[in-house]
């Protein structure tokens, strides 16, 4: 019922820069949250930044300082600015969509995840 959907990765130099973008969409009648997680080959995925409709943010440690999340609630849109990347950053970047869908006689829950865009950072 909700689809959402990233752009931006792709090859950056270290101590570069990256943007991503996730835009939900769909039957939505509200999202609690969204959020972005990563994974690496043979490595668990991880959440990386996250936002809550209230504006709450959060992000894993070996990112704070240097990762933005952000949102534009008018588009269901949120997006994650991405500075001084280190190798160690590199992963396949996900997005995930929670809140409530609409369906003819109710709401129901949504937990949405985007296929992932892959992000590489390398000299």
């Amino acid at each position: 019922q909700v689809q959402v959907v990233e752009s931006g990765g792709g090859l950056v130099q270290p101590g570069g820069s990256l943007r991503l973008s996730c835009a939900a969409s769909g039957s939505i009648f509200s999202i609690d949250a969204m959020g972005w997680y990563r994974q690496a080959p043979g490595k668990q995925r991880e959440l990386v930044a996250g936002i809550t409709s209230g504006g709450s943010k959060n992000y894993v440690d070996s990112v704070k300082g240097r990762f933005t999340i952000s949102r534009d609630n008018a588009k269901n849109t949120v997006y994650l600015q991405m500075n001084s990347l280190t190798p160690e950053d590199t992963a396949v970047y996900y997005c995930n969509a929670m809140g409530r869908s609409t369906s003819y006689y109710a709401t129901r829950r949504f937990d949405s995840w985007g296929r992932g865009t892959q992000v590489t950072v390398s000299s």
